[in-house]
C-alpha cells in the first residue's frame, strides 16, 4: 500500500540500528546453542543450526564464538540451559504481538515482558490468543537491483516459492514453506543472486493499521520488547503510515 509500511519492511529498516545493539550477539549465541541442543551440532543435518550460523556470520560474529556456542549446545562445554517460551498479546490499536524468548529463568522473563507490555499500552494474552492469525514461513529479502521479478520467480518456482511480495521499493520479499527455505537459499546462490535476512518468520494473514498515535506507541512497545535481554524475536501484524514513521523518527 503506497505510503504505508508493513512490519516486515519496518524490521528491515531497523536492522542497521539493531546490529549496533550490545545484545545482538547474545541473541545469536542463544539461538545457536538451542539449535545445537535440539538438533545436534552438525549444520549439514540441522537446518535450524545452519540458518543460525549463517545469520551469525552475516552479522560478523567471530568463528570462535560460533563454535563455542555450538559446543555449549551439544554439551561439549558447560553453559547455561535455555528454555524457549513464546508469549502472545495485544498492543496499542489492537495489534497482535508474538514474543519468542530464550531464558534460564522464566519468572524473570515473564515479569520483564509484562512490565514492558503494561508500561507501553499492551497486554499479555493466553497461549493461542493471537498465534492463529499467523503462519510460520521461510522469508528471504532480495534487493531489487540484483534481479528482475521475472528472473527471480523463474529461479525459485522449483525451489518452493509460495509468494513474492514486491511492494517494498528496494526489496522483493520471498516467502516459502519452512522446509523449503534452504532450497530457496541454495537456488539463489547457484544463480548468483544476492539476498539478505534469510530467516524463519511469523507472517500474519492480515494487517492492522492503527491510528497515528497508536502506531507510534506500538513501535515503541515492540522496540522495548526487543531490548529485553531474554527476547529473541517479536512479530506483529501491523502496518504504519509514513506520517507516523516520521513522527517516531523526529
Amino acid at each position: 500500500m503506497s505510503g504505508h509500511s508493513k512490519w516486515s519492511t519496518i524490521k528491515r529498516k531497523k536492522a542497521a540500528t539493531d546490529q549496533k545493539r550490545g545484545n545482538l550477539f547474545t541473541k545469536l549465541v542463544r539461538e545457536i546453542t538451542i539449535a545445537a541442543k535440539t538438533g545436534g551440532g552438525d549444520p549439514a543435518g540441522n537446518p535450524r543450526l545452519r540458518l543460525a550460523i549463517d545469520t551469525a556470520k552475516a552479522n560478523s560474529m567471530p568463528h570462535e564464538n560460533i563454535q563455542r556456542a555450538v559446543k555449549k549446545g551439544t554439551g561439549e562445554l558447560e553453559g547455561v540451559i535455555y528454555e524457549e517460551i513464546t508469549y502472545e498479546g495485544y498492543g496499542p490499536g489492537g495489534i497482535a504481538v508474538i514474543i519468542e524468548t530464550a531464558t534460564d529463568n522464566r519468572n524473570r522473563t515473564v515479569a520483564d515482558i509484562r512490565h514492558v507490555m503494561n508500561r507501553q499500552g499492551g497486554s499479555l494474552g493466553e497461549n493461542g490468543s493471537v498465534s492463529w492469525m499467523f503462519q510460520r514461513k521461510g522469508s528471504i529479502d532480495v534487493p531489487k537491483d540484483a534481479v528482475s521479478e521475472e528472473q527471480l520467480m523463474e529461479v525459485l518456482l522449483e525451489a518452493g516459492l509460495e509468494d513474492l511480495d514486491s511492494e517494498d521499493e528496494s526489496y522483493f520479499n520471498v516467502i516459502t514453506d519452512v522446509k523449503d527455505l534452504e532450497a530457496a537459499k541454495k537456488a539463489l546462490e547457484e544463480a548468483g543472486i544476492a539476498y539478505e535476512n534469510a530467516k524463519m518468520d511469523m507472517i500474519p494473514d492480515n494487517f492492522v493499521e492503527p491510528g497515528s498515535d497508536d502506531a507510534v506507541r506500538a513501535m515503541k512497545l515492540i522496540d522495548a520488547l526487543e531490548n529485553c535481554d531474554d527476547v529473541q524475536a517479536v512479530y506483529s501484524n501491523f502496518e504504519i503510515s509514513e506520517q507516523a514513521m516520521n513522527s517516531l523518527d523526529s
